[in-house]
């Protein structure tokens, strides 16, 4: 079957593809309605007075990336405690994510370690944590001291303007060189991974072993599923689905009576209820085979990334930042990985593991590469949304409005 194209790209006249930069005057997401605060030269008049000139907005509004020699640390956790108490003995963090509740025991863990550190983790999509703090840096409101977020594409344009403070927490060498800036800009803190699920006792002999078979008639009315035109992850996924199996395909599954629902953590929610039989574009833990499983397919596409953190080169709280990014390094944390996969090298992966980026079908390079190109993105968003309607539902993790942790 030919492989899946979007097919309609801009064109120069001279036959290059035309770069257009979504990303810089929409959300994150793409999505329509979402608008993203400028940060580029319109941001900046904005910030300077509309009567500033567009050189003097340039050379005083976006300071650039510190290209400090910046060394891994070397001082142990409970050095970088002290230090974090010294300071004020508070973090606030910008976690992406899909409920309010999905960090809680993240927090519990790194309070049960440092009882003297008031920290708070705020959770919420990826795609509306990266506007809110864009929006807080250009009107001076900064809340975050670190943010953790699948919206990869913030972080190397952070790094231009000098948001993000240059820092290589203990054990910075020993992280696979794809999850991390050379500079300390950001490292990947955890790797996630999507997929499809089932119910072993709900499918009985008919296991499936590759997302191919989610068209086949017996599952119709049974599958739950993230919604593509929602998560750019999941969005990621069916992609690589439309682009190995065709638009046919993707037809056949669209008939199939998908029960969608907002946020990547209801296909798997949705199956361990039993409520459906599968689920599809969402995340679960591959070593786990009863009473559902979760599947690596041999050689099927599935897709995964390192989500991204970086200190705020404005943070308030930096020596409690750094805290944390250490701890959550550490191989201690790195060795409690939800699925069974580190971003470190010097940590095994789970019983049955590989390395994630040793799975090639996993197109780890894929994601942060499309997440780049927010007009590509938002073409496979509105294209899907033909396929499966337009997403429904409030997000799942509350509206929290400008300056949630504050």
């Amino acid at each position: 079957m030919k492989p899946a194209s979007i097919g309609w790209r801009a064109v120069e006249p001279d036959g290059r593809r035309a770069r257009t930069r979504l990303g810089d005057t929409i959300g994150s997401s793409g999505c329509r309605g979402e608008v993203r605060v400028v940060t580029g030269e319109l941001s900046r008049r904005i910030v300077l007075g509309v009567g500033a000139g567009v050189g003097a907005a340039l050379a005083v509004g976006t300071p650039s990336f510190a290209r400090t020699a910046a060394r891994e640390e070397s001082r142990s956790l409970d050095e970088l405690y002290r230090a974090a108490v010294a300071e004020s003995g508070k973090l606030v963090v910008y976690a992406g994510g899909d409920r309010s509740l999905q960090q809680d025991a993240v927090a519990a863990a790194f309070r049960a370690r440092f009882p003297e550190i008031d920290i708070k983790i705020v959770v919420d999509y990826s795609k509306f944590h990266d506007v809110r703090i864009n929006n807080q840096l250009v009107t001076n409101t900064l809340v975050p001291d670190v943010v953790q977020l699948q919206t990869l594409q913030n972080f190397p344009r952070w790094k231009r303007e000098g948001q993000l403070l240059p820092y290589k927490p203990a054990g910075f060498g020993k992280v696979y060189d794809g999850f991390k800036d050379a500079d300390g800009a950001w490292l990947a803190i955890n790797v996630f991974a999507f997929s499809f699920i089932y119910d072993v006792a709900a499918v009985g002999g008919h296991a499936p072993t590759s997302p191919k078979a989610l068209t086949d008639p017996r599952w119709r009315g049974r599958i739950a599923s993230a919604y593509p035109n929602d998560d750019d992850a999941t969005l990621f996924l069916f992609k690589r689905y439309a682009e190995t199996y065709g638009w046919s395909w993707i037809a056949e599954l669209a008939q199939q009576q998908l029960a969608f629902a907002r946020g990547s953590y209801t296909p798997a929610e949705a199956v361990a209820q039993g409520r459906q039989a599968l689920g599809v574009g969402g995340s679960g833990d591959p070593r786990v085979s009863s009473p559902t499983k979760w599947v690596v397919p041999a050689t099927d596409p599935f897709m995964a990334w390192g989500q991204r953190a970086a200190i705020l080169s404005r943070a308030q709280n930096p020596a409690a930042a750094k805290l944390y990014l250490n701890w959550l390094l550490s191989t201690e944390r790195q060795r409690l990985a939800f699925n069974g996969w580190s971003v470190r090298t010097d940590v095994a992966p789970g019983a049955g593991l590989r390395p994630i980026w040793t799975y090639r079908n996993a197109d780890l390079d894929g994601f942060p590469a499309f997440m780049a190109d927010r007009a590509e993105v938002e073409r496979w968003r509105q294209t899907f949304s033909l396929y499966f309607g337009e997403v429904v539902g409030a997000p799942t993790p509350g509206r929290l409005g400008l300056h949630p942790g504050r």
